[in-house]
C-alpha cells in the first residue's frame, strides 16, 4: 500500500484529460495546431512523404517543451541555463576560499594589541580594586 503513496509529493503533477498536465495539454494543442495545417497544406504540393517530414520537424519542439524534464526542470529552464553558462557567465572562474586560520591569526594580533594598551591601565586598576575591598 505504502509503494502508491509517494513520499514526495512536490514532484506530484495534477492531471487532468488522458494523464497529462495542463503544460502537456496546451504543448500538444500548440503542435497540432502548427503541424496539421502544414501537413494538408504540403500534402498537394509535395509527396506526402516530405509533407509528414515537415509537421514532424515543426511539431517536434512543441512535444520536446511539452514532455523533456531534467531534475525536474522544464526544457526552457535547461536551454536558459545552458545559454546563461555558455555565454553570459566568465569561461573562467577564480578560486577563492576563506582562509580561517588568516582570519584567527588576525584576531590574535588584535588580541595582543588590545592587552599592550591595557596593561598600564590594568596594573592601576588591579590595586584600586584591592583598596576598596
Amino acid at each position: 500500500m505504502n509503494a502508491l503513496i509517494p513520499s514526495d509529493l512536490s514532484k506530484v503533477k495534477t492531471k487532468i484529460i488522458f494523464g497529462m498536465t495542463r503544460r502537456q495539454l496546451v504543448c500538444i494543442g500548440a503542435a497540432l495546431m502548427f503541424g496539421l495545417p502544414l501537413f494538408f497544406g504540403l500534402k498537394h504540393t509535395v509527396s506526402t512523404s516530405a509533407a509528414m517530414f515537415c509537421m514532424i520537424l515543426v511539431m517536434l519542439p512543441c512535444f520536446l517543451f511539452a514532455l523533456y524534464e531534467k531534475n525536474g526542470q522544464p526544457l526552457e529552464k535547461v536551454i536558459q541555463s545552458i545559454v546563461i553558462t555558455k555565454y553570459f557567465r566568465s569561461p573562467v572562474r577564480r578560486y577563492e576560499t576563506d582562509n580561517l586560520y588568516s582570519l584567527i591569526e588576525l584576531q590574535s594580533i588584535i588580541y595582543k594589541e588590545v592587552d599592550s594598551y591595557d596593561k598600564p591601565y590594568a596594573e592601576t586598576a588591579h590595586k584600586y580594586r584591592k583598596e576598596t575591598h
